[in-house]
């Protein structure tokens, strides 16, 4: 296969050359690109260009793929259908209505499907338009910021549970400019992988709403506290990308966040997800 793993920063990521993901890889290789992925919590699989059918085989590597909650309305040119599980992630509009998800702007930090009762693995994320700058991908490594974490305040949160909630594009403070939530959970603040017993910080600013059992005045600054360490920069690794990226993340171990881009410049994305295996609380 002539794999060659390179690690993009100290705690996260790495860029994994010499694989065309267009070929059906064997079983040794598929292992060593899963190990990869177990290592370095992000792989990045560069110029790559890939068909539908070709990111659901490499999703499949990695689980069962996840379930499409939101189908488009409206396709742009060249994609007159999408394949069953594959999501546009996309500011392109048609009739005046995004034809994908999460179309504009910015993000802070999150981790995906964190507000289902079993959360999704992995996310898998395919460019095929980007804009001239902006719309970066950042990652935040959840083993480094639990490693590093004020003892005192892991030991007063070791143990506890957060809530979680889905209302993208609002601050959670019942602003009025987001969707309406259309799911919530509880997990353990501090999560266990159940692949590499490691534990990584399991909550962020974008969907954590609370500690049980403590009043929001109490949790608030508690979360803060933490939300300011898992986003440290020297946690992160910052994506910037170009058309024929591939990138796999892992949920239970990373959060991430993007960056603005020029909402006049198109971004189109292929999205797929790999399906939890586990409770995590």
């Amino acid at each position: 296969m002539g794999l060659e793993i390179r690690p993009l920063t100290k705690h996260i990521g790495a860029e994994l050359r010499g694989i065309d993901l267009r070929q059906p890889l064997d079983e040794a290789s598929q292992k060593a690109i899963y190990k990869a992925w177990l290592d370095h919590l992000v792989i990045v699989f560069p110029d790559q260009k890939l068909e539908q059918e070709d990111l659901l085989r490499v999703s499949s590597y990695f689980g069962e793929i996840g379930a499409l909650r939101r189908p488009p309305k409206f396709f742009p040119p060249g994609f007159n259908r999408l394949l069953p599980n594959i999501m546009l992630i996309s500011n392109i509009r048609e009739n005046g209505e995004p034809i994908g998800a999460l179309p504009d702007g910015e993000m802070m930090f999150h981790h995906d499907m964190i507000h289902a009762p079993i959360p999704h693995n992995g996310t898998f994320l395919y460019s095929v338009e980007i804009p001239t700058h902006g719309g970066n991908t950042l990652f935040a490594s959840g083993y480094a910021a639990y490693d590093t974490l004020d003892p005192a305040l892991r030991a007063k949160l070791e143990g506890k549970t957060a809530l979680h909630l889905y209302n993208y594009g609002s601050t959670k403070k019942g602003d009025g400019h987001g969707t309406e939530a259309f799911g919530e959970a509880k997990h353990p603040l501090f999560r266990t992988h159940e692949e590499t017993n490691r534990k990584a910080i399991y909550v962020n600013r974008l969907m954590t709403t609370g500690i049980e059992g403590m009043s929001e005045e109490e949790s608030q600054p508690l979360l803060d506290a933490v939300f300011d360490h898992a986003e440290k920069s020297e946690f992160v690794y910052e994506h910037v990308w170009s058309v024929g990226d591939l990138l796999l993340w892992d949920n239970r171990c990373s959060s991430h966040a993007r960056t603005d881009f020029p909402a006049d410049q198109r971004r189109l994305m292929l999205r797929t997800t790999i399906e939890g295996t586990v409770k995590p609380y």
